[in-house]
């Protein structure tokens, strides 16, 4: 009989906390982040606070950091609770970007389980959908959010990448997404009566915590589902989907997510741009890291100001065509100069850093062929499917 885990007493750590931040004297980090890890650091029962290579500053809490602690804190994970990245296999007959761009299906229109009652992509589904919720369910969401098409570029562990099925030349979807509104109504809901501060009843947020990062994954399959089928694909499961986004228990302690990869044994999607490779790699990370890795190559720009210097260096069509090749289909033109390539670090040195510290080692590439950001604008949304069916995967 399994026996639930021991939640952690809440009381503060006997010990100042620790900061330990996994990048080189070269790697770009902006000192307001590490300042944002010492400010985690300082709060009642923080134990350490582990800063990946991708470290940058966000709303409140470091992004690329896992944070120790004898008490749960919502607000270090944030709103987006389930957030992650999944790697599909897919099967094309002929790989042309250039058509293949023009088939994405729209994923900003949610899946309705009575309109869309007769959609194959249902097929992923097994059992209910968490929490019953349903706004936003197949969709991408914005920011840096995407669904890509790549092929497997490089492999780096020939061994490791035989267990994955992988060869150079692959085709995979790779989806990057989160909880939508189920997150954020989480959050909101324990800001309204403890603002930032401790979690008053752990137990009830990680029950409905749970259900973001289940809700989460499930979205993920979805979304890979969908463009599988409109590409001429089947669905298949996922090789790979790490959440960055959230809180485990572990050794006793609250381990706190944000922006950072479960690295202790599991293969991990190291997210580049859109205009970069990706890796995916072997993560091997202990106790001084958090048991994590970096999941992705981290802003070195804010939004607005890759809005402004994006405007100042490129246009819109360049934007739409990455140095690789490789297209970018996305309607929102200000989106396209926020997700701008040049407002990342470079990928190599996030993944460099990864390996110097012990904490990965690189599997494979994947090389954008086709990113998916948003509906270009003029294509006409999608018809109803089929009215009066039964809802789907409710409680």
């Amino acid at each position: 009989m399994s026996v639930p885990p021991v939640r952690p007493e809440s009381r503060p750590a006997p010990t100042p906390a620790t900061v330990t931040v996994f990048a080189s004297p070269t790697s770009w980090v902006e000192s307001d982040a590490v300042d944002q890890c010492h400010q985690v650091a300082a709060l009642d029962g923080m134990v350490h606070v582990a800063g990946m290579p991708d470290l940058h500053p966000g709303k409140g809490a470091p992004i690329g950091a896992a944070m120790t602690s004898t008490v749960l804190y919502p607000h270090l994970v944030g709103s987006d609770i389930g957030c992650g990245i999944a790697v599909f296999p897919i099967k094309l007959k002929r790989v042309v970007p250039e058509r293949l761009a023009a088939r994405f299906p729209d994923l900003d229109r949610p899946l309705d389980p009575d309109r869309d009652a007769d959609d194959p992509a249902w097929s992923v589904l097994d059992g209910d959908i968490p929490a019953g919720h349903l706004d936003g369910l197949g969709t991408v969401g914005r920011g840096n959010h995407f669904v890509e098409l790549a092929r497997v570029g490089e492999i780096l562990d020939p061994d490791h990448a035989a267990r994955l099925r992988l060869t150079a030349g692959d085709t995979v979807l790779v989806v990057h997404s989160g909880s939508r509104g189920l997150g954020e109504q989480i959050l909101r809901a324990h800001t309204a009566q403890g603002g930032a501060g401790p979690a008053e009843d752990p137990a009830s947020y990680l029950a409905r915590h749970d259900d973001a990062v289940r809700w989460g994954s499930l979205n993920r399959r979805l979304l890979a589902a969908r463009a599988a089928i409109a590409l001429g694909a089947e669905p298949t499961a996922p090789i790979v989907d790490q959440c960055h986004n959230l809180v485990e228990v572990r050794d006793g302690h609250y381990l706190h997510r944000k922006g950072a990869a479960p690295g202790d044994g599991r293969d991990v999607l190291v997210a580049g741009t859109r205009g970069t490779p990706s890796y995916l790699v072997a993560g091997h990370a202990g106790a001084q890291a958090n048991h994590s890795v970096a999941h992705g190559a981290g802003r070195k720009m804010s939004r607005a100001d890759a809005l402004r210097r994006g405007r100042a260096k490129h246009t819109v069509k360049e934007l739409r065509r990455t140095p690789l090749g490789s297209l970018v289909v996305c309607g929102d033109r200000q989106l396209l100069f926020e997700e701008a390539p040049t407002a990342y670090k470079r990928i190599e040195q996030v993944v460099g850093d990864l390996v110097a510290h012990g904490l990965a080692t690189p599997v494979t590439t994947t090389v954008p062929l086709v990113t998916y950001k948003t509906p270009d604008v003029g294509v006409p949304p999608r018809g109803d499917r089929r009215p009066e069916r039964r809802r789907r995967g409710q409680r």
